[in-house]
């Protein structure tokens, strides 16, 4: 995949132990690329080579024993491993701070961890979403390097639990400044999907932030929708499902529940960020949101006394068949429940890293009151006499509240 320098890898990925670069260091180790992994948990790396995911994703297991038995990947905490390969690919996180505001110094730190490894011809690939502009500094900053390695900025697509899918079936955006490093982006993810999309970096990066935001907007209209129609003692769903049946210009109209996760809410604020804060669609969106706990919570209240109430929350993961519990609105819902209730209980069948869940059966045994946090599937048949707040319609038995 180079004009003339040999490496002993196709590929590095920079953060290649997470949700993101794990299932794309499995894929193209899948497609017969040779891949190292770089990651700076202990923990996540002995679980890749010793063949086991540190996280739940669909059909990612065993592809995964197959290509660390075959040779073809190897995850290591010595940021040595980054020369290796022919191109280099960052899959970090891109947080926003308490204050809401984008670290665009989040990619740059990373790669000053690297750099000293960094090598004539290789290709650097960013692929996490990040704040408009942050592909022309690492540009900069590789030119400061003096090392010739051309800067791609690659976004990934894909949805958690769908990556080893999606990975293959999703067209891939690519974006590079120079004609060569675009070449090299284009034959480096064909190796993965028939389709790529040329943009220039700049346009990738908004492409990528307005992407996760109209998610987020929509699952917000949704919700304004939800709670209009609820207070109103209408089923939101009903009236969703009616207005969409055969009706192909409403299809696309989500229902109500928990819009949250790693990705949607921070990249709505950045992108207010970048807009100078004038984005009151952005705005609005992420109140209606991170609003729809505190909503529930106060339906609720009108109904029942909370305080003498020993209240079951089912589903700790941010959305349905998923372990990631990071932003997720379950737990803002478990805080203001802790607050208002005599007691709270939480299950998830999905979730490992909390010693404080219960098992299902004991949380709908010791409830007074039992609320849909997740829609997991397990909870489509739930069998119970105490009353369930239900938001998803996951049991089919209606969305009031």
């Amino acid at each position: 995949m180079t004009d003339a320098v040999e490496f002993p890898r196709d590929v590095v990925v920079v953060g290649g132990c997470g949700h993101v670069g794990l299932p794309l260091a499995i894929a193209f180790a899948d497609r017969g690329a040779k891949v190292g992994i770089y990651d700076t948990s202990a923990q996540a790396v002995e679980l890749v080579n010793g063949a086991q995911l540190p996280f739940d994703e669909p059909g990612a297991a065993e592809v995964l024993q197959r290509v660390v038995a075959e040779g073809r990947l190897t995850a290591s905490t010595d940021a040595s491993i980054v020369g290796t390969a022919a191109n280099v690919i960052v899959v970090i996180g891109t947080p926003v701070d308490e204050h809401l505001n984008p670290d665009q110094t989040a990619i740059p730190r990373a790669l000053g961890i690297c750099s000293e490894h960094f090598r004539d011809g290789q290709l650097l690939v960013l692929r996490s979403t990040v704040y408009p502009g942050v592909t022309a500094l690492v540009e900069k900053m590789i030119a400061r390097l003096g090392v010739d390695m051309p800067v791609a900025f690659c976004p990934e697509r894909i949805a958690e639990g769908k990556a080893m899918t999606e990975l293959f079936s999703l067209p891939q955006i690519v974006s590079s400044r120079t004609g060569h490093g675009l070449a090299r982006a284009k034959e480096l993810f064909g190796l993965l999907t028939e389709t790529v999309v040329e943009l220039s970096p700049e346009e990738a990066e908004l492409a990528k932030l307005f992407t996760n935001v109209w998610r987020y907007i929509k699952f917000a209209t949704a919700n304004q929708f939800y709670m209009m129609a609820n207070d109103r003692g209408l089923d939101f769903d009903r009236i969703r499902k009616g207005l969409a049946f055969d009706y192909p210009r409403a299809a696309d109209m989500p229902g109500a529940g928990f819009a949250a996760g790693p990705c949607l809410f921070k990249d709505t604020m950045q992108l207010a960020a970048f807009n100078n804060n004038n984005f009151a669609l952005g705005h609005t969106a992420m109140t209606i949101n991170e609003g729809m706990p505190l909503y529930l919570v106060h339906k609720l209240e009108e109904q029942y006394d909370l305080a003498e109430l020993t209240v079951g929350v089912l589903g700790m993961g941010f959305k349905a068949e998923s372990d990631d519990i990071r932003s997720s609105l379950s737990y803002k819902l478990r805080r203001i429940l802790k607050f208002k209730a005599g007691e709270v209980l939480c299950t998830d069948p999905y979730v490992k890293v909390d010693p404080t869940l219960l098992p299902l059966e004991k949380v709908l045994e010791q409830s007074d009151l039992l609320i849909i946090a997740a829609p997991h599937p397990a909870y489509r048949d739930l069998v119970t006499d105490k009353p369930v707040a239900d938001i998803w319609n996951v049991r089919g038995q209606g969305v009031r509240v």
